[in-house]
């Protein structure tokens, strides 16, 4: 049977929110992110872009070169709604749903050629989505997410591509190098200093070339120049979650040692978020008492993966819950509704130092292990939760926290 996978993506998603919200908006610059010294873009309008601005750029840089950009540090709760919104209808309109982000998605559409054209049902879901919720929204549809996904990007702003079975590689070899994805900033770079700018010259490369400059993943990435792609659609499940508790040998009201636990509970679970290309929308404390009631407490929270994030509205829901005349035996950390998808620039709280920690910290965990980095306050851990190995080697690198 004929593979028909298509990917869409909600354009310029933010923007598009914040321009439903207020319509002065309209054909504005549009600079959505942290309004600090140190924010960095977390989204643009195409009239800000003509200027140079891009996401992740440092918020003064984007101010500079686009002086008429209109800054708006926006809610994240509006753009978990409006992605919601989409999001159930997808869920009611295709058979198999991944969501890749908050604002992209993948659906199988395999097989429904035999009752509708596959590109006129995916243009008629568009046009539902865009009726429903107001957001301009863009599709690619062919056999493979890689192709749908740069026809996506083809086809932006605001339209739809088909690429036709047979036609991939003829589709693909005009474009940018840059187009595949997996080929960030550093294999670019190096793919230029080779003379590759062009998909059609990865396509005419050996596929040997590619594996010994860049291993793996040039592997990967030659097949995908050539339009080939069998990772199936993921489906879509908000049940799945991801949790770890701690029994004491003896029952505790330390407070001190408690947050701190739960400290690194979070710590380490957002790692593992992250690890798996996972994002959260709830959080809940579960604790029991030495007489062995139970109690659970949970927040709904926008998609994230994030530290500074996770670890305060664990902290919060421990503090609301927590009756501190009884001794505790047990506490527990679970992040719920989740999603595939990177950790995306934390609307407009996060700085490029924050950030660039955030990827340095989980390298030194890749290489050394998940406890050989922590925070000052998870010194002595050495086991935070069932799931968790015992940290033994060399001493963990400390996150002090810097003194105001």
């Amino acid at each position: 049977m004929k593979q028909s996978i298509l990917h869409m993506d909600l354009d310029t998603f933010y923007v598009s929110v914040e321009r439903l919200l207020d319509s002065r908006l309209e054909k504005k610059p549009i600079l959505l992110g942290g309004t600090s010294d140190r924010g960095v873009v977390a989204s643009c309008s195409y009239e800000a872009r003509k200027f140079g601005v891009h996401s992740g750029m440092p918020m003064r840089q984007a101010q500079q070169l686009c002086p008429e950009g209109i800054v708006i540090r926006g809610n994240t709760s509006n753009y978990t709604k409006y992605s919601k919104l989409v999001t159930d209808i997808l869920k009611e309109h295709v058979p198999i749903l991944e969501k890749s982000s908050i604002d992209e998605f993948y659906a199988d559409l395999s097989g429904m050629d035999k009752f509708f054209g596959c590109y006129q049902y995916a243009s008629e879901l568009r046009s539902t989505i865009i009726k429903e919720t107001g957001l301009p929204i863009s599709f690619g549809l062919s056999i493979n997410k890689t192709v749908s996904k740069v026809a996506t990007g083809e086809a932006k702003p605001n339209n739809q591509i088909k690429i036709d079975l047979g036609q991939e590689k003829l589709f693909l070899a005009p474009l940018s190098v840059k187009k595949i994805p997996m080929v960030g900033d550093k294999m670019f770079q190096t793919l230029c200093n080779m003379g590759v700018k062009q998909i059609r010259t990865v396509q005419a490369m050996p596929l040997e070339m590619m594996e010994d400059v860049f291993g793996k993943n040039g592997k990967t990435v030659w097949k995908k120049a050539n339009g080939i792609d069998h990772s199936p659609v993921i489906p879509f499940s908000e049940r799945k979650s991801i949790s770890t508790e701690r029994t004491f040998d003896k029952d505790t009201i330390d407070i001190q040692k408690l947050e701190a636990l739960i400290t690194s509970m979070a710590e380490n679970l957002a790692f593992q978020l992250r690890r798996g290309t996972k994002l959260t929308a709830c959080v809940t404390i579960k604790i029991r008492y030495s007489n062995f009631n139970t109690y659970t407490k949970q927040v709904k929270i926008p998609y994230t993966s994030a530290d500074h994030i996770l670890i305060p509205a664990a902290l919060n829901l421990f503090r609301q819950l927590n009756d501190k005349r009884l001794l505790i035996r047990l506490v527990g950390l679970r992040f719920s509704n989740l999603v595939h998808g990177n950790y995306q620039i934390n609307l407009f709280d996060d700085a490029q130092e924050q950030l660039a920690l955030y990827q340095a910290m989980d390298k030194i965990r890749e290489r050394h292990g998940e406890r050989s980095i922590v925070r000052a306050i998870g010194m002595g851990r050495s086991s935070i939760g069932r799931f968790t190995n015992p940290f033994n080697g060399d001493p963990p690198i400390v996150l002090a926290k810097r003194r105001q």
